[in-house]
């Protein structure tokens, strides 16, 4: 018969049995690279873990993993591929500006879950949540703009405006989702006349911005000239000055030795002062020193004995 003692041994043996075979399937999990986990104990998000590779824990019912990934997803919204593969779109496209106008516009939201409990517990389908949110979001920025502003040049505008609005209510919401970035896709008129007027408003556009880009280049070209031409003035002037400045100064070098000459010897250099003056303003002309006595007129010719003593000085030698 099989006593109490067995039965107490075999009972204990099967619930350490049932540990082990618990903790061998349930008590390891592996978190990759581009994973996270939220490891919850009893029902309550206990970690997250981000470390990549195998991990341990309690085994269930303790504690149970829930693995995430961390990759970058990207929600439509306005559109859906049709069952031809071509893009379509949804009711959620159709919205009235500020200026009570019909388009048609989608767009294209990228969004990360960067906290797992919030993800996990705070919301039943948060995925749910960020797309309302991101129609009432671009409906909200839509319905203050001017039909114009959204055709033509200000979408970056209502691209930052959408994101703000966006992570604004996610924040708000507490749903764990975080908003990267905010893609406008496209933004049409509903019919084909309307269209096309509009496309000539914005090639009409496209076209005044071109126009004006070239004149602001023209004129920054004309100032770049200008500047350089008034730079090089600057510099001649600079220089001009530079030059007269030490012109003057060895003029008043020279005059300062003339006068220093002049108080030595006068006689000599006003002679000599004459001579030069008359050289100046009779270029070519023969010059002679008189020098008179009683009744005799005694004269010495300078450019004779001049020219007579250059071929002298020319040859090297001389005949005495």
């Amino acid at each position: 018969m099989v006593t109490i003692k067995q039965l107490i041994v075999g009972f204990v043996s099967l619930v350490v049995i049932t540990i082990l075979a618990l903790f061998l399937v349930t008590g390891w999990y592996i978190v990759d690279e581009t994973e996270q986990a939220a490891l919850i104990t009893f029902g309550k998000v206990e970690e997250t873990v981000t470390e990549p590779g195998l991990h341990f824990k309690m085994p269930w019912p303790i504690q149970k993993v829930e693995v995430l990934p961390r990759q970058t997803f990207a929600l439509r919204v306005g559109y859906r591929e049709g069952d031809d593969g071509n893009l379509e779109y949804t009711d959620e496209a159709k919205m009235i500006t500020g200026d009570e106008n019909i388009l048609l516009a989608d767009l294209i939201v990228q969004w990360r879950i960067t906290n797992p409990e919030q993800y996990l517990f705070n919301a039943d389908k948060p995925e749910e949540i960020l797309y309302n949110a991101t129609s009432a979001s671009l409906r909200g920025v839509i319905g203050s703009s001017q039909i114009d502003n959204v055709l033509t040049d200000q979408r970056p505008e209502i691209e930052a405006s959408v994101r703000d609005y966006l992570v604004e209510l996610m924040e708000h919401y507490e749903i764990g989702i975080s908003v990267m970035d905010v893609k406008l896709q496209d933004v049409e008129l509903p019919n084909e006349e309307v269209r096309r007027a509009f496309t000539e408003v914005t090639d009409a556009r496209e076209e005044r911005l071109t126009k004006v880009n070239e004149a602001d280049k023209y004129r920054n070209q004309l100032i770049n000239e200008a500047e350089g031409e008034k730079d090089a003035l600057i510099s001649r002037a600079e220089g001009t000055k530079s030059e007269r400045i030490e012109r003057a100064r060895g003029d008043v070098a020279r005059f300062n030795a003339l006068y220093n000459e002049y108080r030595n010897n006068p006689d000599v250099t006003r002679s000599r002062l004459i001579l030069e003056t008359l050289e100046t303003v009779l270029p070519g002309t023969e010059i002679y020193i008189l020098d008179s006595n009683n009744d005799t007129v005694n004269y010495l010719p300078i450019r004779p004995l001049e020219r007579q003593t250059q071929p002298v000085q020319e040859g090297g030698t001389s005949n005495e």
